[in-house]
């Protein structure tokens, strides 16, 4: 896979954001699997979580240690079938993974960005993806889908823009940032902040805030697992050679300790800290019912039916929050179809357990779009 770029909103054209800011040019890295159809009307959108990027499958090239983030969905005989559907997924603007952010040249400067990059929302972002569909000559997608993050991104591109989706499936996400997920996005960014290599957001000629990204990766990755996969993997095993000897002891003791920092390091090789503080932010802004005493209202003119799923042990975004987006879709008129995934993985279940989701998504993409079913049982593959 090689991925693909579209610059757009050139000056006097630029993009004008939810703060009412203007942001261009904007580049947006893409990839594409499978093909699309003569009538292009076999696209999905990918849309990525918090730390994701465009390559959401296959490898860019034999060197590659790790496929794309969701290669284990996506592709010949998986949940999207690339024999039959034409995938696009797109990188944030915000983003670091080749769309335009705060690390990107600010065409005023000739420097990057930094904390001059406007502020950008969810709203934002699916606007600059829309761009992206105009010029691929694409006018209403088959599907659109994403967990996490991702699932705000179809929520937002299902409701602001009614003709542009025939199905959509947000996966492990929520209706807006609950408070308890705001405080854990807020110790990351704090943990950013007061790195001293940050230098306010001006270190892309120095050396970047390391130990801050890499603690604000560590609370974030947490909150993606869950205490069953902890007790399972670590339990409390300590590291070879680890000794309590009485003293204070600053290197990791047990394993989970070490697997942390492993995590939150290796995030620094492939992260900007300042996308992260945009990109929380973008999350914690995000609510659909904004202005509105409950979700339903956000749902009025939306034409797209649904498939929403959860898993069983995310305590990030859990599935009582799922379960309150399919009451509001439910309440539209709506055809909306629910599956609570029995898991151990946590939030992550939506990256791990593409084998369960398999015959339910095959099954939604190709049922007839008139069906309205409401189910609310748990769902056990092969039952």
């Amino acid at each position: 896979m090689k991925p693909k770029h579209f610059t757009f909103a050139e000056p006097p054209e630029e993009l004008v954001l939810e703060s009412g800011q203007k942001l261009g040019p904007i580049t947006l890295e893409y990839e594409t699997y499978g093909e699309l159809n003569e009538d292009r009307s076999n696209a999905i959108l990918v849309f990525h979580a918090l730390s994701g990027d465009a390559h959401v499958a296959g490898y860019h090239s034999a060197e590659d240690e790790k496929p794309g983030w969701w290669d284990n969905a996506i592709g010949p005989g998986k949940c999207f079938d690339t024999r039959r559907y034409s995938v696009i997924c797109v990188n944030v603007i915000g983003g670091c993974k080749g769309s335009t952010g705060p690390s990107s040249i600010n065409p005023a400067t000739g420097k990057p960005y930094g904390l001059d990059f406007p502020m950008v929302t969810i709203k934002d972002m699916v606007n600059a993806q829309v761009a992206l569909l105009d010029h691929l000559g694409i006018e209403k997608v088959l599907a659109a889908t994403g967990g996490s993050m991702g699932g705000f991104q179809v929520l937002e591109f299902v409701t602001a823009h009614p003709d542009r989706c025939q199905l959509a499936l947000p996966i492990a996400t929520a209706g807006k940032q609950s408070a308890q997920n705001i405080a854990f996005n807020e110790i990351g960014r704090r943990a950013i902040v007061s790195d001293p290599r940050w230098s306010k957001g001006e270190y892309y000629d120095g050396m970047a805030p390391v130990d801050g990204l890499s603690i604000a990766r560590m609370v974030g990755h947490v909150t993606y697992l869950s205490d069953e996969t902890l007790k399972q993997k670590f339990g409390r095993k300590a590291k070879n050679g680890a000794s309590a000897n009485g003293g204070l002891m600053l290197e990791p003791f047990f394993e989970v300790e070490s697997y942390l920092r492993y995590k939150g390091q290796a995030f620094t090789r492939r992260f900007d800290a300042n996308s992260y503080l945009y990109i929380t932010r973008a999350i914690d802004l995000f609510d659909l019912s904004a202005g509105c005493d409950s979700l339903e209202p956000a749902f009025r003119n939306c034409k797209s039916r649904f498939l929403v799923l959860s898993f069983s042990s995310d305590w990030l975004y859990p599935p009582y929050q799922s379960e309150e987006l399919v009451e509001a879709i439910q309440a539209n008129g709506l055809a909306v179809e629910y599956h609570k995934i029995e898991s151990t993985y946590g939030h992550d279940a939506f990256l791990l357990e593409a084998e369960k989701m398999e015959d339910i998504i095959s099954r939604f993409l190709i049922t007839d779009s008139r069906k309205k079913y409401y189910e609310v049982e748990r769902y056990y593959p092969g039952s």
